[in-house]
């Protein structure tokens, strides 16, 4: 039984908004075959990122705050799902401690700035790229890390820059980033789950 080989590893997709990084990730690994994305979760029953996952045959939960804070329904779906890696692509809630420690260092997000620059509570979206062309930055770039406690202070796995020039606009620099997730969050995905001591 042992030397069987093993099925796909699962991951589950966490987002907030119309999804499409979970949209990109999820194609990844339909064609690679090396990991399944098994469910797509979002706080918001209006979020764009449930029809993109309900038309790529991908199952997907909407849940409350209380749902994830305080019932644990959020934590029973994911004991029963099992993922060997859960990934927040624009999931902007707090996760919860108590998901934390049973699935350690399987919890990963990506943010669209070079941490520990332009992290933390309320900086998400375009709001990070406003602040990062107001200061004239020179760089910006994507950060993926591991989840813990406090926003976007996890471990490092992986970061990516790209230049700016004065011209970039906001709008424009999203779009940087947007290219920049599209090519590598799935990559490191990937890698994360080749390397999974647990494999």
């Amino acid at each position: 039984m042992e030397s069987q080989k093993l099925p796909a590893k699962k991951i589950v997709l966490f987002a907030s908004g119309s999804g499409t990084n979970a949209e990109n990730i999820i194609r990844y690994f339909q064609s690679n075959k090396k990991a399944e994305v098994v469910a797509v979760l979002s706080n918001k029953k209006d979020a764009g990122v449930l029809k993109r996952a309900q038309q790529l045959g991908v199952d997907t939960i909407v849940f409350t705050r209380s749902e994830l804070y305080q019932e644990g329904v959020v934590l029973e779906h994911l004991r029963r799902l099992s993922p060997d890696l859960i990934v927040l692509a624009g999931f902007l809630w707090m996760f919860p401690p108590v998901i934390l420690q049973e699935f350690q260092n399987k919890v990963v997000n990506i943010h669209p700035a070079l941490l520990p620059k332009f992290g933390g509570k309320g900086m998400y979206g375009m709001r990070v790229h406003q602040a990062v062309v107001d200061q004239k930055e020179k760089e910006s770039g994507i950060s993926i890390h591991l989840v813990n406690e406090a926003y976007d202070e996890g471990k490092l796995l992986f970061q990516k820059s790209i230049p700016l020039s004065p011209e970039d606009t906001p709008e424009a620099l999203a779009q940087k980033i947007h290219a920049l997730e599209y090519e590598h969050f799935p990559q490191v995905i990937e890698k994360l789950l080749d390397s999974d001591p647990d494999a």
